[in-house]
């Protein structure tokens, strides 16, 4: 058996390696924009939560600018269903009415940006909470479901056409972590429930963001889902858009929004496994990386 005092002096050394060999990301990515995803089982596990929220105080205090964009599909269903009104979804996409897009605003703000906002400040940073309906933040365009038979209405649901990306720096440069919901008005005036994946990779382009990471509940992008040996470790434009077409329709928003970041100027966009606590540490400050990397070819 090794003594105490020997297995101490062991995890002092890998803590100081670890140490060590995050220091070139630390001064790669000093004084940087990230944006990063929230969603998937580390939105509803608690343990996830407050491992999140550690990590976004950690970047903000080595001098990184973390920027948090959410969606909250299970709330949202949940709070609904309490209410007793059904959710639909066509294609994957909540069908939302004007009942429908109020609950979402009042889930997403109210409910999810709050409980992460306090996550984080009990971590040890400042958050602000907004929405894409603070300060012009982002204006969306209504869409249709796209079909076989033609456009499917599916209610208030659109995607974002223009970022005013103000207030977002102003946060930052005040030393504040946003943390972001993803409704957004028209230019008409109606409010839209919109992708949280494709909102944070318009946002990120906005930002100049250095990398964009979506979470999810998967080690990464698969090129032949479900052999679990083709894991992609790091995929070009190119090719990323040579496979989307063929991607499970849950993958296809993520990687379309990683897709998009990388072509609007984001030098790197990551898929990450949220299941793992820390994650987005392992990600930033490791050598091997974690999850896919989508680069620019």
């Amino acid at each position: 058996m090794i003594p105490s005092e020997e297995q101490d002096h062991s995890l002092a050394r890998i803590k100081a390696e670890t140490l060590i060999e995050s220091l070139p990301w630390l001064e790669a990515f000093h004084g940087k924009v990230v944006v990063v995803k929230f969603g998937g089982n580390a939105m509803v596990d608690e343990e996830l939560q407050r491992a999140f929220a550690q990590d976004m105080a950690y970047l903000r205090w080595v001098g990184i600018k973390p920027v948090v964009v959410h969606g909250g599909g299970p709330q949202i269903s949940a709070r609904l269903a309490e209410l007793g009104i059904e959710s639909e979804f066509r294609g994957g996409f909540r069908v939302t009415t004007d009942q429908t897009i109020t609950v979402v605003r009042d889930v997403l703000r109210n409910q999810i940006s709050a409980q992460i906002a306090d996550l984080i400040e009990r971590a040890g940073a400042e958050a602000t909470i907004m929405s894409g309906e603070d300060a012009n933040l982002f204006k969306a365009e209504k869409t249709a479901l796209n079909s076989d038979a033609g456009p499917v209405d599916i209610g208030l649901v659109g995607e974002v056409t223009g970022v005013n990306p103000r207030i977002v720096f102003e946060a930052l440069d005040a030393g504040r972590i946003p943390v972001i919901s993803t409704v957004a008005p028209s230019v008409q005036g109606e409010l839209l429930n919109v992708n949280a994946d494709l909102a944070a990779a318009a946002l990120a382009v906005a930002l100049g963001a250095e990398k964009l990471m979506v979470l999810t509940d998967v080690p990464g992008l698969y090129s032949d889902w479900p052999n679990r040996d083709s894991l992609v470790s790091e995929i070009g434009v190119a090719e990323l858009q040579a496979l989307l077409p063929k991607l499970e329709s849950g993958m296809i928003p993520k990687m379309q929004a990683c897709l998009q970041a990388v072509q609007g100027g984001v030098p790197r966009a990551h898929i990450i496994d949220g299941r793992t606590p820390h994650s987005i540490l392992l990600e930033i400050f490791t050598v091997t990386g974690f999850g896919t990397m989508v680069q620019p070819d």
